[in-house]
């Protein structure tokens, strides 16, 4: 498959200094050095808070401390609450060790204090690689797109997720094919973005089936943690449209696992808009061995053994009708038209894990 560049484009490339290799988390210090700070404090969710202290100690009088408080959807509150601790302990640098959770809380403080990021990705979620942060607050998630956000460096270490349960990696890798895959109809799509979508969404069709099998593949891990910079690189570059809108729905209202309902709903919002635009998610079917990109999509998700029904994660159709209202409320662009029985007849499919028809 090839995209070609004769045309000429335009592109927004935010651009991470990055360290890759196994073992790298040691050199996590040294990326601190480099960004001429000498006071960083280590981010991370409650559960990972031995493993952040681990850190921490690996990089000595470099660390100042752990703010073990990140939060799925990054709420308001907790960031605000980490910015007093951050101001009190003298902080000059952000080190987010974890997944979207902990690098989201990093750029909740890095948009209130203009502190830079270090992000040490422990999942495939790809939020490190963009300079995009959702936040909820009263029941509602927004998002928005600020350089100030974009981590400096990034540090990823296969050896941090080939102890990532096979579960969690699978909903975690189709949540970062999910960034990749909305770029092939993006307003904004250019051949860059298209190019990276391609490499990032072959990466994980590849290597997830070999995390499954052997889930301490470093190669394998090493694999699907270069996918999860390609899918994190597109979602940079450019604009989103139902898949997320949508996913942001049902995660900041409802309260459900971020990375399951990426990995769920995906192929059904492709599918939604793949009625009005077959010709460019061509090629995405093309990459999954499809005739129909939405199908193959689910037909990934059913191989790696990934959640395909809302019902696994606690949405059932008594709130489909009040997700579709939020869904509907403000308006953003969308290659098919968004309609109240088009996203009913969306998430019903979704709800029951059925296979896309269309």
């Amino acid at each position: 498959m090839s995209v070609h560049f004769s045309a000429g484009f335009r592109a927004d490339a935010p651009v991470a200094g990055i360290r890759f290799g196994v073992g790298a988390r040691a050199e996590t210090g040294f990326e601190v050095e480099n960004l001429g700070c000498a006071r960083a404090v280590v981010l991370a969710t409650p559960d990972q808070r031995a493993q952040a202290e681990e850190l921490a100690e690996s990089m000595g009088n470099l660390a100042v401390g752990v703010i073990a408080t990140a939060a799925m959807h990054t709420p308001v509150d907790i960031s605000e609450a980490a910015v007093e601790e951050c101001r009190t302990l003298g902080v000059d640098c952000l080190v987010a060790m974890g997944g979207g959770s902990s690098i989201g809380l990093g750029k909740a403080i890095a948009l209130r204090t203009d502190l830079p990021v270090i992000a040490v990705p422990t999942t495939y979620a790809g939020s490190e690689a963009t300079p995009v942060i959702g936040q909820s607050e009263g029941g509602q998630k927004t998002t928005l797109t600020d350089m100030r956000v974009q981590p400096q460096r990034i540090v990823y270490d296969p050896e941090l997720v080939a102890t990532l349960p096979v579960g969690l990696s699978v909903t975690s890798g189709l949540n970062a094919v999910a960034h990749a895959a909305e770029a092939f109809y993006a307003r904004d799509r250019n051949p860059l973005a298209t190019s990276l979508a391609i490499a990032g969404i072959r990466l994980f069709a590849v290597g997830l089936p070999k995390v499954i099998d052997s889930p301490a593949d470093l190669e394998a891990r090493g694999d699907t943690l270069m996918g999860t910079w390609h899918c994190g690189a597109v979602l940079g570059q450019v604009g989103m449209a139902l898949h997320h809108k949508l996913c942001h729905v049902l995660g900041g209202t409802f309260g459900l696992p971020h990375a399951a309902v990426h990995a769920i709903v995906l192929p059904h919002a492709i599918a939604y808009n793949e009625v009005a635009v077959p010709n460019l998610l061509a090629p995405l079917a093309e990459v999954l061995g499809a005739e129909k990109a939405g199908q193959g999509l689910f037909d990934l998700s059913a191989r790696l053994g990934a959640p395909q029904a809302l019902t696994e994660i606690g949405f059932g159709e008594d709130e489909i009708e009040q997700a579709v209202t939020q869904a509907l409320q403000n308006s953003y662009w969308n290659p098919r038209e968004l309609t109240a029985s088009g996203l009913t007849a969306l998430l019903r499919d979704a709800v029951a894990g059925r296979r896309p028809q269309s």
